[in-house]
């Protein structure tokens, strides 16, 4: 826990002290260019109020705008949101929108560490944290991070097996969401949440797992009939006893089952006849 506090702390301090070095002075312009925004802003003063619709420019809630005076960015960092002001010739500003933004990651055939083939497709959510880096240290911010989400999730599910990939699917989220924020940090974004879509797999190996869970099931109700027959059979045992201790409790019993068989509306009647019965005709 210590020494996760400790590495977000440094990369903190790394991000402020990158973000400093971009938003330098304007003293960094040179003379030339004191020279040329002094004549904007004479420029400015003396078509007024036509230029004052030139200056004021407005970003939305949602928007901080990046201001680039001679090329370089303006002291103070992103403006907004509101109302700012820009020298019509020198500063140029590009908007960015700081809001969430969700991707769908294509579906990735992926070969597992138990050599599987699988495809697997996923959803990034992401939003721009600095603006200031996400404008000056990369082109395009959401196409890289498209793209490093499908090469993090190719190599994260290049280490695990199948049973992993069908059981650990949080885990395994949240080791592309590691991955992908620790990446993206020079680039000023955010990684908020990964989730993973879907895992397709191969139709004969969908056939294969389908008969082996068919064969567990045959065998579980095997074993499951088989434990049947043995309490019934014990059962049956108790009962004998029961009734070779009490010769009148056989007649009782044959009673009962002659109830039961009137009542379903038989015409037939077995009537039971004693083995010793039996055997006294055959001695004659």
């Amino acid at each position: 826990m210590d020494d996760s506090k400790e590495t977000s702390a440094i990369a903190e301090q790394r991000r402020k002290d990158r973000q400093a070095a971009l938003e330098s002075s304007d003293s960094d312009i040179g003379l030339c260019g004191w020279l040329l925004v002094l004549f904007s802003i004479l420029l400015t003063l003396f078509t007024l109020p036509i230029s004052i619709w030139m200056c004021i420019k407005i970003v939305k809630e949602y928007e901080r705008a990046i201001i680039f005076r001679l090329g370089r960015i303006l002291r103070g960092g992103a403006k907004g949101p509101g109302l700012f002001f820009i020298l019509p010739c020198t500063d140029s500003f590009i908007n960015v929108d700081m809001r969430t933004i969700t991707f769908d990651i294509p579906p990735q055939e992926v070969l597992t560490k138990d050599s599987v083939t699988v495809s697997v497709d996923g959803v990034v959510y992401y939003r721009v944290q600095n603006a200031t880096l996400a404008v000056a240290n990369i082109t395009n911010a959401d196409a890289a991070t498209r793209l490093l989400a499908q090469t993090t999730l190719r190599n994260v599910l290049g280490t695990k097996n199948l049973a992993e990939i069908l059981s650990d699917r949080e885990e395994i989220a949240h080791s592309m969401q590691s991955t992908l924020d620790d990446a993206t940090d020079d680039w000023g974004i955010k990684v908020e949440r990964v989730e993973i879509k879907d895992v397709k797999l191969p139709l004969q190996l969908q056939r294969a797992m389908a008969a082996e869970a068919e064969a567990a099931r045959e065998a579980r109700a095997k074993v499951i009939a088989a434990e049947g027959e043995m309490n019934a059979s014990r059962a049956l045992k108790e009962a004998s006893l029961v009734i070779a201790e009490s010769p009148s409790a056989l007649q009782l019993r044959y009673l009962q089952t002659l109830n039961t068989i009137a009542a379903e509306k038989n015409s037939t009647i077995i009537f039971p006849l004693p083995i010793d019965m039996m055997q006294s005709f055959l001695k004659h």
